[in-house]
């Protein structure tokens, strides 16, 4: 199974993503976030991090567990 997958989730889920800060591209942070209800989009799911809707899908680092996130986090920027 892959968790990555939109459909994987559920509303009220609380998951871990690794987040690039916009002003400073080679900042990136592992934030919490908030599996939710897309308002914008009835039917289907959105993460909601930093008091703003993203679009949940594959295209997302998005991990179970704060460990599980870290431990990629090492992985990719050492």
């Amino acid at each position: 199974m892959d968790l990555n997958e939109p459909n994987h989730y559920q509303a009220g889920d609380i998951v871990y993503v690794m987040y690039r800060n916009p002003h400073t591209y080679n900042v990136a942070n592992i934030q919490e976030a908030a599996v939710v209800n897309d308002p914008e989009h009835p039917g289907q799911l959105a993460l909601f991090l930093y008091e703003t809707y993203y679009p949940l899908n594959a295209d997302m680092a998005i991990y179970q567990s704060e460990t599980e996130a870290q431990q990629a986090y090492e992985s990719y920027f050492g």
